[in-house]
């Protein structure tokens, strides 16, 4: 089945950086365009970022020249650089399929917490 298997959060201080892993199995994952989801405490699930198959990406406005997307196919990995963390950044991430592809069965995600 589809796993999906989110890594790398943690507990940091304003300004500081953490590097997200999400390790994929279940799909073809050199064809898939994948993204980095939140979801913080009473707002819905939100996309931070994604990247093609080929390499281009997307992000949302408010990590927009902070955060960094990229991908391994060879590990079938997407990861997610976050520098300059805010507090407003603090929320579970998870990743999944993108760009319109169905969604598959979430996985537990890893939580981020950003002190002030």
């Amino acid at each position: 089945q589809v796993q999906l298997v989110e890594s790398g959060g943690g507990l940091v201080q304003a300004g500081g950086s953490l590097r997200l892993s999400c390790v994929t199995s279940g799909i073809i994952f050199s064809k898939t365009p994948m993204g980095w989801y939140r979801r913080a405490p009473g707002k819905q699930r939100e996309l931070v970022a994604d990247i093609t198959s080929d390499g281009s990406t997307t992000y949302t406005l408010s990590v927009k020249g902070r955060f960094t997307i990229s991908r391994d196919n060879a590990k079938a990995t997407v990861y997610l650089q976050m520098n300059s963390l805010k507090p407003e950044d603090t929320s579970v991430y998870y990743c999944n399929v993108a760009r319109g592809w169905a969604w598959r069965s979430w996985g537990q995600g890893t939580q981020v917490t950003v002190s002030s």
